[in-house]
């Protein structure tokens, strides 16, 4: 069937649309709206590091939304003790945490990092979109550069494949400067609400697992278990590592929708799984990544810190599939 015969604009079944908001800490944000026509669409935030904010499959929301909302990369804001991240935390789908540090904010080198970097906070210097090899691929650069400072330019690539509900998110950093300094990326994927509910089933297929903490390691035997929301959870995080590849799903049977996330462990060795059941806060995190999230000092006492030297460029492979199960 020459199914093009059937309608004037391809709009109808798959494409890309760029908006505005008007309103809110969100004001004169771009957005570009994504679908593909077989059932997937999202929303990347091209002020915000060309991460994907929302995310749905089937009219079904996948993703949690944080209580901020949209917030323009204007009120970043890294104040109280580092932690002000918070307060412009969207969440969304994906938000990305680096690029020189990330995780839990810290001294390190005589430099006080802030919780999860800046990049998240940083606009496309330019973001555009194309559709070949039967895929809609958005393309953005963002800079992470300072004067005296790091260098780094942030290429990505979302690609939506038309045939099948997958994404690939592709980025390259590229070290633009004369200096070589720490790299650390996560890729913070989060979910929520109707795909989050405590009938959900969470897997994460590692061959061992770490709490963060005493909270976390005192329900260490429920790192998997989902439940309702409460006042008075407090939140979990554990660190995983893959013998292979990296994966972890979650499936909702009452919706029967599948989302699997893969990664190359050579590129991201790490995973933290973000368990957070609270009243309003209720979300599970799969957030792969080239370091754990207890922060840069930490990763440089462990000895596992990277670094990127002068025009050294390194990729890194996230795959999202979305199946009906």
């Amino acid at each position: 069937m020459n199914q093009e015969a059937y309608y004037g604009h391809q709009s109808q079944i798959y494409g890309v649309e760029e908006h505005r908001l008007i309103g809110g800490k969100g004001d004169g944000m771009r957005l570009l709206e994504v679908k593909n026509g077989r059932g997937t669409e999202f929303t990347v935030s091209a002020d915000r590091c060309a991460d994907i904010s929302r995310i749905a499959y089937r009219g079904v929301n996948l993703g949690y939304f944080a209580p901020c909302g949209y917030v323009a990369p204007q009120y970043y804001d890294t104040e109280p003790a580092g932690m002000g991240f918070l307060k412009s935390f969207t969440a969304g789908f994906l938000t990305t945490c680096g690029l020189t540090s990330a995780g839990f904010p810290c001294e390190d080198a005589g430099e006080r990092v802030p919780l999860h970097g800046d990049i998240s906070h940083t606009p496309a210097e330019h973001i555009y979109s194309v559709i070949e090899d039967g895929k809609i691929k958005i393309r953005a650069l963002i800079l992470n550069a300072w004067m005296f400072h790091q260098k780094l330019e942030f290429n990505r690539e979302i690609a939506l494949s038309l045939s099948e509900n997958y994404l690939e998110i592709t980025d390259v950093v590229k070290n633009k400067g004369t200096e070589t300094c720490p790299l650390m990326l996560i890729y913070h994927i989060n979910f929520g609400y109707p795909m989050l509910t405590e009938k959900a089933v969470m897997q994460i297929f590692s061959k061992e697992r770490y709490p963060f903490n005493e909270i976390a390691a005192k329900h260490l035997d429920e790192w998997d278990k989902l439940k309702p929301p409460s006042d008075d959870f407090i939140e979990q995080c554990y660190y995983h590592l893959f013998e292979k590849e990296g994966k972890a799903l979650l499936y909702n049977p009452d919706l029967r929708i599948e989302a699997l996330i893969s990664f190359d462990i050579r590129e991201l060795p790490y995973m933290v799984q973000w368990k957070l059941l609270k009243t309003r806060d209720y979300v599970i995190g799969f957030e792969p990544g080239n370091c754990h999230a207890l922060g840069r000092d930490k990763m440089r006492q462990e000895g596992k810190l990277q670094f990127i030297a002068p025009g050294e460029e390194r990729s890194f492979h996230v795959h999202i599939r979305i199946e009906d199960k």
